[in-house]
């Protein structure tokens, strides 16, 4: 059974840093493209970052470029986001997923299979 446990969410003030986990189990995560969405408050979930089995390519959403940072544990089973300069607008329930097998990493929604429950990221002003 293919699980994904997203942590680290919480209130942080803007200017802040978090960092979320995700740790997978179920598949050998290391063949797969990993991804991190967020759906804000009366909004659409939308693409946040990318990257590739091996940790060697990443791709990120604009409003994140230069911010955040996407990367894999040394298992390839944990993926990282280190969030910096947070802005209140950064607030949304963040969820980690799995792509399917062979493709690079996409901000496409639905090249995506297996989803965490997520987790809250709030950012006060």
């Amino acid at each position: 059974q293919v699980q994904l446990v997203e942590s680290g969410g919480g209130l942080v003030q803007a200017g802040g840093s978090l960092r979320l986990s995700c740790a997978a189990s179920g598949r050998t995560f290391s063949n797969y493209s990993m991804g991190w969405f967020r759906r804000a408050p009366r909004k659409e979930r939308e693409f946040v970052a990318a990257i590739s089995w091996s940790g060697g390519s990443t791709l990120y959403t604009d409003s994140v470029k230069g911010r955040f940072t996407i990367s894999r544990g040394n298992a390839k089973n944990t993926v990282y986001l280190q969030m910096n300069s947070l802005k209140p607008e950064d607030t949304a329930v963040y969820y980690c997923a799995s792509q399917r097998a062979g493709r690079a990493p996409t901000a496409d929604l639905s090249a995506y299979d297996y989803w965490g429950q997520g987790t809250q990221v709030t950012v006060s002003s």
